[in-house]
């Protein structure tokens, strides 16, 4: 299993079922192992194990896909989407936590950062792109001591805050765009999420014949349109939810988040840690 991709190892694998990194849990990953290293063979250099598709600029095989097709391959677009964002994780944690303290905006801005790092994921899984997956697998030990180091100062941040200061403060633009780079900057830093997309993608039908560019960019819109309707309807939703909030319920949310925040982030930095000295 090491051979499919260079960089990962049997740990990153252990890894991966117990953890999934921010955002992910083992549901996700489950559907990767049935479909990796079944057929080497097939793969000539592509990331994503199917046959090759036409060249950048020969898009004559995906215009000539049939406009149900296309629907078809969107559809499962935004399923594939919705199952990578549902997982509750500490990106998830952070979205809920804004959209509560700071208002549906900024907790949809938020989902918004990981709705864009996953369909860069699933650019990558989908257009074969190995030079990238090699170069973020190769480096993902460093990227997991960024994200939990991130999230112990997140979680930590959260712990010494008072809920009602954070109430009192309206989002403006500065702190979305903070905000959007934070959680799309975290959800990069795991990119064994790129091995998830391999699977999950054969499964939908993306392999052979039926890997055109056409339809690899329909399917990666859908993956981008599903997470995003998931944070839309999340942040939304709890925002409607907050009015029935009171100030120990604040206080008690404060709290859980913020512990959630270290426990994760002195997690991912267990890893390398722990691997370092194994």
């Amino acid at each position: 299993m090491a051979s499919t991709l260079r960089g990962v190892e049997e740990e990153d694998w252990l890894w991966v079922i117990s953890l999934a990194g921010p955002g992910r849990d083992a549901r996700t990953m489950s559907l990767v192992t049935p479909h990796i290293d079944l057929f080497p063979e097939r793969r000539s250099g592509w990331i994503s194990g199917c046959a090759a598709l036409p060249v950048p600029g020969d898009w004559s095989l995906a215009s000539r896909d049939p406009a149900e097709m296309l629907l078809v391959f969107l559809l499962k677009g935004i399923a594939v989407g919705l199952v990578i964002a549902v997982p509750v994780g500490p990106v998830g944690v952070m979205c809920v936590r804004r959209t509560i303290f700071q208002g549906k905006l900024a907790g949809f801005v938020s989902g918004l950062g990981a709705a864009t790092a996953d369909a860069i994921f699933g650019f990558i899984a989908a257009f074969g792109l190995t030079f990238v997956s090699d170069w973020l697998i190769g480096y993902q030990q460093w990227l997991r001591i960024a994200g939990g180091g991130y999230l112990l100062y997140v979680g930590g941040a959260a712990l010494l805050a008072r809920p009602e200061d954070n109430l009192q403060s309206k989002p403006d633009a500065e702190s979305l765009f903070r905000d959007y780079l934070s959680t799309f900057g975290l959800t990069l830093t795991n990119p064994i999420t790129i091995i998830a997309f391999l699977g999950i993608f054969s499964a939908v039908g993306l392999t052979g014949e039926d890997a055109t560019l056409g339809r690899a960019a329909i399917l990666v819109l859908g993956v981008w349109l599903g997470s995003l309707l998931w944070w839309l309807a999340l942040t939304f939703g709890l925002g409607l939810l907050f009015r029935s909030f009171g100030p120990s319920h604040l206080a008690w949310i404060n709290r859980a988040s913020g512990m959630i925040l270290l426990i994760s982030g002195a997690a991912l930095l267990a890893v390398p840690i722990l691997k370092h000295w194994s």
